[in-house]
């Protein structure tokens, strides 16, 4: 009896090809070597369902690299695989294909010894590890090659990272030295006028001068803080003193304290009465508005005479948001994070100025850095928005204060005293009332 034959359109007949044995043998174990697979080696119900169909994949391409000796054919989906990985994947596992194929190769044998005869199971292994080898070459290699480029890649970073604070450090000896070196300056002056004076025997009044060596010791005990300030950060040192405090009241006593200024410099302050500036907050009033003071500072520095800063905010989920805006001359978006950094950002050291109220002022460049530790320390936030840095134009900036609504203290001590505290007092103007109520009124 004659061969069925399958006819093509031209009408020419092709004899169908025949399944070989091998063939017939992977037929039979796919399903259960799929589910096998699937089972042991994915790792959620969403993942399993799209590495079945990744396995289903494999599998064909297995079958066609076996039924035509080129195990080549494996090439697409290994390089797929092997260019899926992530950056935690090639920092924590850089050969996780390579242990993916090596498991492939356990469970075929354990499906094998299950789902085949003892000969079946042989003519399958000896015709599929030569592919699993292929593939673990093909991949071993890609996996190195892929680690390598991303180690190199990381020592860049690093290298560039080292390099801008070398850079950055010498800045900050400069300026730190320019800064300390200014007080000091200013207090042996002061101190030789005195003697002078004392030698000479004249009795002349010394409180000028003793208002320009005491003016001299604030300004080098603040840089001598600021220091201290950032070390205390970096070893994560910094204590909190939490009391209820609300945030009208800090911002207000920040702008009496900078009212001189602003008239000098003929800025104008604006403050805006926001949801949740009047609530009570568990902050440490001092370092809280230390940090709110760095900022309005910063805001003061680069805003040309005549500007405006503004004070507003909002309440943000268990967050309450203040935003410090100017009309100053702005910042580069390379330098809005990199001012947040020690010896992040301190301009040109050649044009440094110590006056810390003049235009583009001078500083040790620690203000920002700090406040964004003691915002952090309160588990808190702050970052800034700007359009680029433009003294011409002056797009000004924008920066976001992230306070977290504490309605307690950390400490529990603390939280009963206040609490006993706020008790009294309504209590008290409570009665205050009923003594004032007057019936006839």
């Amino acid at each position: 009896m004659a061969s069925k034959q399958s006819t093509r359109p031209s009408g020419k007949s092709v004899p169908r090809k025949r399944t070989s044995p091998i063939q017939k043998i992977l037929l039979k174990i796919r399903p259960a070597w799929v589910s096998r697979v699937g089972h042991d080696m994915a790792r959620g119900m969403d993942i399993r369902v799209d590495f079945e169909q990744q396995l289903q994949r494999f599998f064909d391409l297995l079958e066609q690299s076996v039924t035509t000796g080129d195990p080549a054919w494996m090439d697409s989906i290994l390089m797929d695989w092997a260019k899926s990985s992530t950056e935690t994947e090639l920092e924590e596992e850089p050969y996780h294909v390579s242990f993916l194929i090596n498991r492939m190769i356990a469970l075929t044998i354990q499906v094998a010894s299950e789902s085949l005869t003892k000969q079946q199971a042989l003519d399958l292994l000896a015709a599929v590890i030569p592919i699993y080898t292929y593939g673990l070459e093909v991949v071993a290699r890609y996996e190195m090659e892929t680690r390598v480029a991303h180690i190199s890649n990381e020592m860049d970073k690093v290298q560039q990272q080292m390099k801008r604070v070398d850079k950055s450090k010498s800045a900050f000896i400069s300026v730190a030295a320019h800064e300390l070196k200014t007080p000091i300056t200013l207090i042996e002056g002061y101190a030789s006028m005195m003697e002078d004076l004392m030698r000479a025997g004249k009795g002349v009044s010394l409180d000028s001068l003793l208002a320009g060596m005491t003016t001299g010791i604030d300004r080098l005990r603040a840089i001598v803080d600021d220091m201290i300030d950032v070390s205390m950060i970096d070893n994560a040192l910094l204590k909190l003193n939490y009391q209820p405090m609300q945030i009208s009241q800090m911002v207000e006593a920040l702008r009496l304290e900078a009212r001189d200024i602003l008239q000098r410099r003929k800025l104008t302050i604006e403050i805006h009465d926001f949801e949740g500036s009047k609530q009570w907050l568990y902050v440490d009033p001092a370092r809280m508005m230390q940090a709110i003071r760095n900022v309005i500072n910063n805001a003061i520095k680069y805003t040309p005479d005549g500007g405006t800063i503004t004070i507003d905010g909002r309440t943000k989920q268990a967050f309450i948001e203040v935003t410090i805006s100017d009309t100053g001359i702005g910042i580069s978006n390379d330098n809005q994070t990199v001012i947040f950094e020690k010896f992040g950002q301190l301009g040109r050291v050649d044009l440094h100025s110590s006056g810390k109220t003049k235009f583009k002022g001078g500083g040790p460049g620690l203000g920002l850095p700090i406040a964004r530790g003691i915002l952090e320390a309160h588990g808190g936030s702050i970052w800034v928005e700007s359009e680029g840095y433009d003294e011409k134009n002056c797009p000004g900036s924008r920066f976001h204060i992230l306070i977290p609504a504490r309605a307690e203290s950390p400490d529990a001590e603390m939280t009963k005293l206040f609490s006993s505290l706020e008790s009294r007092t309504e209590k008290k103007n409570g009665q205050e009332n009923s003594s004032n109520y007057n019936p006839a009124s």
